[in-house]
């Protein structure tokens, strides 16, 4: 710092003055005048270095002052959904990764699974796959519990249905087959047990006494999820829900690789008929209904070929390593067995249907409209005539009458009864059983 200072380098010069005697000349004043200078510039300097330090050290706490922000600022940066539900959930997570479902251990001979390198080797082979299905799963999570905290009596079945397939569509980003709804939203009243959604112009309203049963369906690439909860504001139904509930739990216990079909029926029913459910004074045992059940699920194929019954004596066929699974049971203080009535608003493209020739030109145009935005995936007349397709009914009966498409009228059991439904999707990973659709409701 000295060798800045001018001051102090000019004064002992002895090149210009010539000889040392004229340096050693000089008296005492000009001793006493170097000596201070000397302490000037000390001085000044211990200043410099001072102001300096300071400087440093306010500049130190300026950059930590900065990087604490940054770090306050990166916390913020993490995006929470809306309500009413309208973010992506893709931009949720940034990272891409999507939470798991409830994972359940192998039991008995399968134990050994879980440890298993080679199984754990599967696994990651299928993880594109995992991902995508849990995608669609945490949509599911989000939009029920939004629709579950909005619906009460006195809404329009159309308002309802259209609230929560809008919700669907955001969140899922909805991309023409890759991804979006998988099915139309089942929203079946009282007797009613599947497959009802109000066609355009439905005026029916939710009521009290109602139970109504919520079953829709999100997908990835094909890859669906298939999940329903019942709706019921009158706590007398209480039994009745709890029943198909713990029915459901069962035979998503008792389900895994190996595991015959015929077998989880009977555990589902044992469950089911244990309950019974007092209404008006009146009370009923709680019946499996026969003629409903689970099913696998496939690629774009919401029913794979394999039934999962919810009463005992069913199919020997076992499950296999990497199905997916819809475990739904449906309990009824009917006849528990469900019949088809009322007006058909569900359908679905044959799966294994090939080329069919057509005559008329109305159903051609039809038929490609449906391969271009359902493909395989079930569709409802409300799909129809929200893509602006219009006077279709006739092509749609020619379609139907060809084998091509195939309607899925209500499933009803004895009028005056009453019907609840629970349902997730499960997969049967190499290593565990995994419950993709779980969610802190239920």
């Amino acid at each position: 710092m000295a060798s800045e200072n001018p001051e102090f380098v000019v004064a002992p010069t002895v090149e210009n003055g010539g000889a040392e005697s004229s340096f050693r000349g000089k008296d005492e004043p000009l001793e006493t005048e170097l000596s201070k200078k000397l302490e000037v510039t000390e001085d000044e300097d211990g200043k410099q270095e001072n102001v300096e330090d300071e400087e440093e050290e306010g500049s130190k706490a300026e950059t930590s002052t900065k990087k604490k922000k940054k770090k306050k600022n990166k916390s913020k940066k993490k995006t929470q959904q809306t309500e009413p539900p309208s973010i992506p959930v893709v931009k949720l997570f940034p990272s891409g990764e999507f939470p798991e479902g409830e994972i359940q251990q192998y039991k008995d001979d399968n134990l050994w699974r879980t440890t298993s390198e080679e199984k754990r080797d599967l696994e990651r082979l299928q993880k594109p796959i995992y991902n995508s299905v849990r995608q669609a799963a945490e949509v599911h999570r989000q939009v029920r519990k939004y629709v579950r905290s909005i619906v009460k009596p006195g809404m329009l079945m159309t308002d309802i249905c259209e609230t929560l397939e809008d919700t669907v569509r955001k969140l899922i980003s909805e991309n023409g087959l890759k991804a979006g709804i998988a099915f139309p939203t089942g929203c079946s009243l009282n007797w009613v047990a599947a497959h009802w959604t109000p066609n355009s112009g439905d005026k029916t309203v939710l009521q009290y006494d109602d139970v109504m049963k919520l079953d829709f369906g999100t997908h990835i690439d094909g890859h669906i999820i298939d999940c329903a909860f019942t709706v019921a504001f009158n706590p007398m139904y209480d039994p009745l829900l709890a029943a198909s509930r713990e029915a459901t739990y069962t035979g998503i216990k008792e389900a895994g690789i190996d595991v015959r079909l015929c077998d989880i029926g009977a555990a589902i029913q044992e469950v089911m008929e244990s309950y019974e459910v007092e209404i008006n004074g009146k009370v009923f045992p709680v019946k499996s209904i026969r003629n409903l059940n689970g099913h696998s699920i496939g690629p774009y194929q919401i029913h794979a070929g394999k039934s999962v019954p919810i009463v005992k004596g069913g199919e020997q066929t076992k499950m296999e390593e990497g199905e997916f699974y819809a475990i739904e049971t449906f309990g009824s203080t009917g006849k528990g067995y469900v019949r088809e009535d009322l007006e058909c608003s569900h359908y679905m493209k044959n799966f294994d249907i090939g080329h069919v020739p057509l005559r008329l030109p109305r159903a051609k145009q039809l038929l490609a409209t449906i391969n271009n935005n359902f493909s395989t995936l079930a569709f409802c007349r409300r799909y129809l005539d929200r893509i602006g397709e219009t006077k279709y009914l006739m092509a749609l009966k020619n379609l139907c009458d060809a084998g091509i498409v195939e309607p899925y009228p209500p499933l009803c059991d004895v009028k005056g009864s009453y019907v609840s439904q629970f349902e997730h999707t499960i997969l049967l990973r190499p290593t565990c059983k995994e419950v993709l659709s779980k969610g802190d409701d239920y």
